[in-house]
Parts: structure tokens; sequence; C-alpha cells
């Protein structure tokens, strides 16, 4: 024997009313006076209205050709202040052999001064004549190398599968007359391809412009503020909505993240460079101990024993309070003390790995080391950003948006339950149909508020999408089922089942396979579009849709023969 009532007794349907429950305490809805409903859905800017900007990711792109010779001679005479004569060079030299570069010179040369080069040996000859050999380095580093100091930026090596020779990345912004122009010092010039076209490309490369947009989302995010989107938008610019937030906060906001570096005061108000944000490991919590608060960090093994060699170099083991250590971010000075003498003593033996920043005693000292605390722990962003567009959606025009999304929501589903109403005319395939549509949008926006999702437009239109797929599967359920204008016997009801959900899932899949690509690669809002839509789909497929059967065979059995039970 078998009644309505034995459907709560059905694995299936104990999970589903367990699932919709939980999807609705997820979403958490509620009223509160002044500021009317309430829930923990994020809406996004053209639902919320607020604020967004576009930046553009500051560097370029570009071979070179350059003599190793003149290359060299380019970088050390204006170090040592004497001109050279190199005596051997085998940085052309294909192969692995090890490269070197040898030079005399009538200057006296110290082995630091070119450490930075590579592994440095100085002899003295006969006279005043000084031989150096720098080895461990290539032409590609020294390229590296003299570029960094005459643009004072980062310059990396990109791998380009596409492309013969090298590709320098150079992390600021610099036209291509200023580096033809750098290059021509040291003998130089961009490489040309067979055409005569210049390697030259202004922007980034796709692995700086992903490391950029997560440091950066990171920080944005770190800030307290919920849920920021950053999105990219080609390889040079960055897209960031600011969900109920005005202009120009949103501004200021977005001035907060950039590129993070410490140096050290060499004389006067000059400084040199230490390391970048990306030299930072790990960074603890702010805390006040020995009547100061003290904001800790972690260096790794190069940046430790950099910060050692520079202040070595510098003076400032000796004179500490003269040689301060500063922090910049974007070039502003946001943090600036002496070595301490403790510190100063330590590095004399070899390099520190965990320091404490010190800010002070007041409450303004306990900001300030918070503050320190999110600009070391959000890193270093590779580039320099500028801003280049902006725009603001009105609250009451998200407010408008977020209400005529609703009610287009709700137009959807009372349509297609009148089209299923005039195809059946039966209550007891209506209800469960319409009931099942509405909770798997109970399931989508619970999983939207536990996974924090930020819904737009085009996220709410995967929602209405959900809804008519769904119902398409439904509708298919019950055709199969009732083939034959009444409901089959269990084992030719199962066969059915079986074969309406072997089309079911043949669609399903297709529509997952059809809309991933815009999940990984994407392309701006379409991406919220197409998660929300593949979501539906499995919490229909997987959930929704066999719960559905098994109500569609009490229900109608019970309505067709008075009894609940039947007989194979």
């Amino acid at each position: 024997m078998s009644d309505k009532k034995s459907l709560l007794k059905n694995p299936r349907v104990i999970i589903f009313i367990v699932l919709l429950l939980g999807s609705i305490v997820a979403i958490h809805p509620g009223y509160t006076p002044g500021n009317g409903t309430t829930s923990h859905l994020n809406f996004g800017l053209d639902l919320e209205g607020g604020s967004w900007l576009q930046i553009k990711l500051e560097g370029a792109l570009a071979q070179v050709d350059v003599d190793s010779g003149k290359l060299v001679s380019g970088i050390v005479e204006p170090i040592i202040g004497a001109p050279i004569e190199i005596t051997k060079n085998n940085l052309d030299v294909g192969g692995s052999a090890e490269k070197s570069v040898t030079f005399t010179t009538s200057a006296t040369v110290s082995a630091s001064q070119l450490e930075y080069l590579g592994t440095v040996s100085v002899d003295k000859l006969s006279g005043s004549t000084t031989q150096v050999t720098i080895s461990d380095i290539s032409k590609e580093s020294l390229v590296q190398a003299y570029l960094s100091k005459a643009l004072d930026a980062e310059v990396v090596l990109v791998p380009m599968s596409n492309q013969d020779g090298t590709v320098y990345e150079i992390r600021t912004a610099v036209t291509e007359q200023q580096l033809e122009s750098l290059l021509e010092k040291v003998g130089g010039s961009i490489h040309k391809d067979e055409d005569g076209t210049s390697t030259y490309k202004e922007g980034v490369s796709t692995d700086t412009r992903d490391l950029t947009k997560e440091i950066l989302s990171d920080k944005l995010n770190s800030l307290g503020i919920k849920d920021i989107p950053v999105r990219t938008v080609g390889d040079e610019y960055i897209l960031i909505d600011f969900a109920g937030i005005d202009l120009a906060t949103a501004k200021e906001i977005a001035e907060k993240p950039g590129k993070f570096e410490i140096r050290i005061q060499t004389t006067g108000n000059e400084t040199e460079h230490v390391l970048y944000g990306d030299s930072i490991v790990s960074v603890g919590v702010p805390s006040f101990h020995d009547e100061q608060w003290h904001t800790p960090f972690t260096l790794d093994d190069d940046g430790a024993r950099t910060l050692q060699k520079v202040a070595l170099d510098t003076g400032a083991i000796d004179n500490p309070d003269a040689h301060y250590l500063k922090m910049y971010l974007d070039g502003v000075e946001i943090y600036g003390a002496p070595l301490s003498s403790s510190a100063a003593e330590k590095l004399r033996d070899g390099p520190i790995y965990s320091w404490e920043a010190s800010t002070g005693t007041d409450e303004a000292a306990k900001t300030e080391a918070t503050a320190l605390q999110v600009h070391l722990r959000a890193g270093a962003l590779p580039v320099n950003v500028k801003l280049v567009g902006s725009g603001h959606v009105d609250a009451g025009l998200g407010s408008q948006f977020k209400t005529a999304a609703l009610i287009i929501g709700l137009i959807s589903l009372l349509g297609v339950a009148a089209v299923v109403y005039f195809n059946y005319r039966r209550p007891e395939i209506l209800i469960p149909m319409v009931g099942t549509s509405a909770s798997e949008v109970i399931m989508i926006l619970g999983v939207a508020a536990l996974i924090g999702w930020q819904l737009d437009l085009a996220s709410i239109a995967g929602v209405i999408a959900s809804i008519g797929t769904g119902i398409d599967h439904l509708v298919i359920i019950t055709d199969e089922v009732l083939a034959e204008g009444k409901l089959p016997s269990t084992r030719v009801f199962k066969s059915r089942i079986t074969k309406a959900f072997t089309i079911i899932l043949g669609a399903a899949s297709t529509n997952i396979i059809a809309l991933s690509p815009l999940v990984v690669m994407g392309f701006g809002t379409l991406k919220g579009f197409a998660i929300t839509t593949i979501i539906g789909v499995l919490i229909g497929v997987i959930i929704a849709r066999p719960v559905y059967g098994i109500v569609i065979k009490e229900l109608l059995h019970v309505d067709e023969n008075g009894t609940a039970s039947i007989t194979e």
C-alpha cells in the first residue's frame, strides 16, 4: 500500500526538502523598518547602484637587439667611473657553456659594485691595472639589469611560444622612443620583424595582467568592503565594480592599492630601492608590546639577503638613525622608521627574515599598524595602474532594475504556468511543475548567497533561463509518463522515466559544455549568466527533476484510480 504520506519517507524527497529549507536559511529573507526587505544576497552594480572604474596597466613588451660588449661597457663604466677594455666575452656563444665576461680597467673596482650583475672576482694586475671577471650571467640578464636600473622598474623575461627570441616585459610606462633612446646608449635597438614591424607593444603579458587582478582583488576586498568584482578587459585594462558606493569614494578606494616598495635612506632625502612587496611571504596581526604597536612580517630568502646587503652598503648598520627604512605605495610614503640598534647588530652577522614595523603607542598608531598590515598582506602590484574611465549607476535606478528583474521573473513563471495548464488542464500536473521550478530558483539563490556570488542582470537572466530549461525537462518527463494518456504500470513507468532522463541528461550536458567557455574565459558579465545557468541546470538534474518524477507518479496515480496502490 502507498499514499501521499509515503512521499515524506522517500530519501530523495527528504533531501530535496532539507536543501530547500537550507537555501531559504542561506538567503535569510527579512524585513527591517526603514530599510525594507533584507537578505544575504549580494547584488551587483546594475541592481544595487554604485560606481565602476576602468584602470589601465602601465607597461611595455619588446624584443631587443644589443651587442653584449657594448652593453657591458654601458653598464659598468658609469658605475666605476672609468673606461674598460673587454678581454674575454662568450655571452654571444650558444650552447650550455658557462657565460662570463672579463675586462681590465685602470680604476679601483670592488666586487660589491657589480655584484648585482653576477658572480664577481677582482684581480690586481701589474701596475694600476685591475682585471674583473663576471660569471653566472647572460646577455638577457644584463639587458634586464640595464633597463631595470635605467627605468627604476622591474624588467622580466616573458615566455612567448609564438615568437622567437626573448621578450622583455618592462613594468612601467615607457614609450617606444624612450626605450629606443636607452638602448642606443649601449649600442642596442628594439628588434624588428622580417617585414620591418617593431616588436614594441604597449601593455603587459597575460600572466602579469592576471597577477595584477588577483592582487588588486585581494587588496580591495581586504579593506572590508564586501565582494568587489575585479574583471580583466583585454591585456591592458581591469574593470572594477563598486556596488552601493558613490564615484568619489570608489576613486579613493581604488587609489589605495598599488605598487608596494621598501627603500632605504642613503644621503639626505635620497633613497635606494631595497625590495618590492612580492618579497614579503607572510604578514601577522598587529600587536601591542614593549609599549608600541607593531605589524610583523616575514621576508623570503632573496628579500632578507638583499636588505642585509643594502644596509651594509649604505652604512645603515653603523648609523641606523640616519638611514630610515621607508615603505611606499604608488610612490607615496606610507611608513618610515630607522633600524633598531638590535636589528642593526644582527644584520652584521647575517640576514633577518622576521621583522616588525612599530608605529607608536596611541590609537592613531593602532590604526596605522592595521593599515600597514593591509598594505603588506596584499603585496605589490607588478605594475602601476592608471585610471582611464569611470561611471556611476544611481541607487534609485539600480532599485528599479531589481524590481523589474523580480517582476520579469514572476511573469516568466506565471507565463510558463499558463502554458502548462492549457496544455494539460490538470492541477495535479501544474502544481508540482510550477512548485519544482520555484524551488529551483530558491536553491539557485541559496547557492549564490552561500558562496557570496554577486547577482547582476546577467545572473538574473541566467535564473530566468534556468526556469525555461527546467520546464522543458519537466514537460519531457510528463509527456513520457503520460504517453498513453494515463499513468502506466510501475515497470513501464520506470522504463519511461529512464528514457526521459536520458534525454534530459543529454540536453543538460550540452548546455553545460556550451556555457563552460564563458566561465573559464570570463567575458565580463556573461560569466555571471553562465555560472548561474549551470548551477540551475545541475540543481535541476541532480535534485529537482528526480523528485518531480516521484511526486507526479504519486499524484497522478491517486487521481486516476482513487487508491494508493499499483499492481504490476
